[in-house]
């Protein structure tokens, strides 16, 4: 595929075709933060998805871990722009 991108929700590598949602390499964002229609998730969305996957992978407290995935998510290119200072 040549150069890594990565996507722009949550910072993923994307780097094979199954790492972009239906295998579309046009995508900017990964398959983990597509909808089944292969739409790009709300922010919203995101950010339960994030807290989640941090409670679960590193026994974080679901109030700092949503603290933490809301300071990620605010220096993402899809994000960056919200005006959101607390999740």
């Amino acid at each position: 595929m040549g150069k890594t991108r990565n996507c722009i929700a949550c910072g993923m590598p994307m780097t094979r075709p199954e790492d972009f949602p239906g295998g579309d390499a046009t995508k900017d964002y990964c398959v983990h933060c597509a909808r089944p229609d292969g739409s790009m998730q709300s922010y919203g969305e995101k950010l339960d998805s994030m807290t989640g996957f941090m409670v679960k992978t590193q026994g974080l407290d679901p109030g700092a871990a949503r603290k933490l995935a809301a300071g990620m998510m605010s220096r993402l290119p899809a994000w960056k722009d919200l005006s959101r200072n607390s999740p």
